[in-house]
């Protein structure tokens, strides 16, 4: 049952919105019986909520993501460089960590000038289709990139790498320089410079600054996105913002 009511949390993506009890049913391949009473059991628990026919994730999920300790410890301690990196460049800045595949965003600062871009707190996306994915991807193993390089390549837009050739020689370039590169590759006219955070010998997190097209100079970007990351690197080898382990 914990099983089902799972798959049941897990039909909510950052893109999605609320479903219709059918939706979910569909999506999880549960009779719809089945997921009604277990829809029922989540909202009763705060995990759903409930607007007409339609249910979305209730604020009880949001308070106990909070707590998980490895992110709230890196959160806490990646602040006060993130908000030095977003006075610095007055530009969209995240901050990622790696789940499997995948990117997911625990952190993000920005103007008054959003950009539209599919990151959100909390949402996930392919690590070779962005900055912050890319930096985790080059600094997490040889293992992890001969294992995503040898699947089939997400493509969030025209510009998105789905060569594993070139791919590969994108990881080798960032594990020389430090720094990753995306250009329009999760969102159209949309670019973005990030850096890896070490607590070991592998990344922990990126970190990543994110700007319109027409305002992309990577020469500009690059010294405060590769400080950034470099000074919370410090502190969490000195034990300043414990996040227990290598890999997020």
């Amino acid at each position: 049952m914990l099983d089902k009511a799972a798959s049941v949390l897990e039909c909510f993506r950052p893109d999605g919105g609320a479903f219709r009890l059918t939706e979910i049913a569909a999506g999880t391949g549960l009779a719809k019986t089945t997921a009604f009473r277990l829809c029922a059991d989540l909202v009763r628990l705060g995990l759903l909520e409930r607007d007409g026919d339609c249910y979305r994730l209730g604020g009880k999920l949001f308070e106990l993501g909070s707590l998980v300790p490895r992110r709230l410890d890196l959160r806490e301690a990646a602040l006060p460089f993130l908000q030095d990196l977003f006075e610095a460049t007055h530009e969209t800045v995240h901050l990622g960590v790696r789940e499997g595949h995948d990117v997911v965003y625990i952190e993000r600062i920005h103007g008054h000038r959003t950009l539209s871009l599919p990151s959100r707190i909390g949402g996930r996306l392919p690590l070779t289709c962005t900055g912050v994915g890319k930096a985790l991807l080059a600094f997490s193993g040889p293992e992890l990139a001969d294992e995503v390089l040898a699947g089939p390549l997400a493509q969030l837009t025209p510009y998105s790498v789905t060569d594993p050739a070139r791919l590969r020689t994108v990881v080798e370039q960032i594990q020389v320089s430090g720094l990753a590169y995306e250009e329009q590759e999760a969102a159209l006219d949309v670019s973005c410079i990030a850096s890896p955070v070490f607590d070991g010998p592998t990344a922990v997190a990126a970190l990543s600054v994110a700007v319109p097209r027409g305002r992309f100079h990577p020469a500009q970007l690059a010294p405060a996105v590769r400080t950034a990351a470099l000074g919370l690197s410090r502190v969490l080898r000195s034990g300043g913002g414990t996040v227990g382990g290598t890999s997020l």
